[in-house]
């Protein structure tokens, strides 16, 4: 059992002036239904929104950039090894959120666990990332529209996607939840299709009857991209630039996974939907990720001019590998059929970007870290400040008027890669702490909802790799030196330093001992809740067989 403290301050987890009076422990208790998010996630939409949400423009579009530079083996092994380490980082994730399902998303674990100044730090962190990414995936709309027409200007598309997900989010976490889970149950089908039609492509089930098998695995195409070989002039030199590449991009892909430690505060029944949810995260991880770079390695070579590479592609080009497999073989229509898929695949991404960016806000706003009007929700439990403000950052895709769209996936992708190191590296560190916690103050973690496998090995070495990832994150910038690659690159990192530094100066904050960590404040809160909410789902009856399906999907 969990010793009762004393009732005592929150190590700073506000910061008042000289003539307030601080704050005490309440400040961590989830703030009533009427005046704070709603648990409107049902088991099935967290499930899809776990799997699908993070199935966006990483590993549809950026894939065809890794395998560029890396060939089709430093892709297939780049993506399987960052999928090992984001699955690392989910499971820790999942174990903290499983015993207590907060609404202030994983910052507010970094502020009860570490010090306020990590949580606030990491908390910005997050929230630039989810500017920048919901930015990002409204120019890949734009530049997925292009491979039909350019007659219409690419800002006019941006501004109709812009205007969708700010409406699919204002309409509310029920209707938010129900379109997410049709959206991705979508793209969950249509990568399943992509993957099977892929190998059937590979085995000679295409118009020319040409059996590929792993013909661009070896020279002239694979199995390794020489990736600046004009630079280096040295070839195993620029083939291990290219499989590290690859581990920047595949990181850019995986980077969405952790939105599961937003959804924990909408979602029913926490203690057993999050567990459930971590659980099938492994598999999907090995079928969509693993299996799709795969099926692209043996559909589409390395030296392919067509693909969409971050920084040189041309206005048009085919935004996804998948698109440029069927053409390759001859198969005429599908391509635009898979096109339409893809953009269905980046509407569904930007619009949980969205969703988790205005929460972000709102879990700041609620511990005091942003101004206070954006913990304001409306009386469907949508915080309206939150997501005006981050659907207006999403306006900063027009930075691609000057530039192309493919300049601007590729700063954007280096930003969200920084920006996503860094929040995983966060969220490693802090389940070190609470794993230390727990033992200091003799809990068990066999009577957690949900114990995470591997630990505490498994939160170092994500805590580490990912650290080494982020060090080498622009290491092309200085091959030649690049200002702009550089600065979008890096600059997460200073960021997060000054947050975090200038919180902890500011408002004289401390790392908190792990026998003082507070494993009690609004955990009989949420039990509560929780208990009310099976009793409710019991006097409904037994479901049935349909609906226990539905609900198991």
């Amino acid at each position: 059992m969990v010793a009762a403290l004393p009732s005592r301050r929150i190590h700073g987890s506000v910061c008042p002036n000289k003539h307030e009076e601080p704050l005490f422990d309440n400040t961590l208790v989830d703030t009533s239904q009427e005046h704070s998010l709603h648990r409107g996630l049902k088991a099935r939409q967290i499930s899809m929104i776990t799997l699908g949400g993070s199935l966006g423009t990483g590993l549809i579009i950026g894939s065809g950039t890794a395998l560029t530079r890396g060939g089709p083996l430093g892709l297939f092994v780049g993506y399987s090894f960052m999928g090992l380490i984001c699955y690392l980082v989910m499971i820790s994730l999942g174990e903290m959120g499983a015993y207590l399902p907060h609404k202030k998303g994983f910052a507010g674990y970094a502020t009860r666990y570490v010090d306020p100044a990590f949580g606030f730090a990491l908390g910005w962190n997050y929230l630039f990332k989810y500017f920048i990414q919901t930015t990002n995936n409204v120019n890949a709309a734009g530049a997925v529209v292009q491979y039909w027409t350019l007659s219409v200007p690419i800002e006019v598309w941006m501004v109709i996607y812009i205007a969708i997900i700010f409406s699919v989010n204002l309409l509310g976490i029920r209707f938010f939840g129900e379109f997410e889970f049709w959206s991705c149950s979508i793209k969950v089908i249509a990568l399943v299709g992509l993957i099977l039609m892929g190998l059937v492509i590979d085995l000679g089930g295409n118009p020319q009857g040409d059996r590929i098998g792993f013909r661009y695995w070896r020279y002239p195409y694979g199995p390794m991209g020489t990736y600046l070989l004009d630079q280096v002039h040295n070839s195993p030199l620029s083939m291990f630039l290219g499989f590290w590449s690859t581990l920047t991009t595949a990181l850019f892909s995986y980077i969405g996974t952790e939105l599961i430690g937003v959804t924990v505060g909408e979602a029913q029944n926490p203690r057993k939907n999050i567990p459930k949810a971590i659980r099938r995260m492994f598999i999907r991880i090995l079928v969509f990720y693993v299996g799709g770079t795969f099926v692209i390695s043996l559909t589409v070579p390395s030296t392919n001019n067509t693909l969409f590479v971050a920084n040189t592609s041309k206005a048009g080009a085919a935004a996804s590998p998948f698109v440029v497999a069927t053409t390759i073989v001859g198969i005429k229509v599908i391509n635009h059929v898979i096109n339409a898929v893809v953009l269905i695949f980046v509407l569904s991404a930007s619009n949980s970007d969205l969703y988790i960016g205005s929460r972000t806000l709102y879990g700041l706003a609620v511990e005091r870290k942003a101004p206070r009007i954006f913990a304001k929700v409306n009386r469907i439990g949508v915080p309206w400040p939150a997501l005006i403000l981050c659907t207006s950052v999403c306006f900063l895709t027009f930075l691609n008027v000057s530039s192309s769209s493919s300049v601007a996936f590729g700063w954007f992708a280096n930003l969200i890669a920084s920006f996503g190191a860094i929040t995983w590296m966060c969220i490693s560190y802090t389940h070190i702490a609470f794993m230390k916690a727990l033992a200091a103050q003799g809990v068990s973690r066999d009577t957690l909802p949900y114990k995470a496998p591997f630990q505490p090995y498994g939160s170092w070495f994500a805590l580490v790799f990912t650290g080494i990832v982020l060090l080498f994150n622009g290491f092309s910038t200085f091959i030649p030196f690049s200002s702009a690659t550089f600065l979008t690159s890096y600059i997460a990192i200073p960021i997060f330093l000054v947050l975090w530094l200038g919180y902890k100066v500011f408002c004289k904050t401390k790392t908190i001992p792990a026998s003082q960590v507070d494993l009690v404040t609004g955990k009989k809160e949420i039990d509560e809740e929780e208990e009310r909410f099976i009793a409710e789902e019991k006097l409904l009856g037994t479901k049935s067989v349909m609906g226990r399906v539905w609900d198991a999907l």
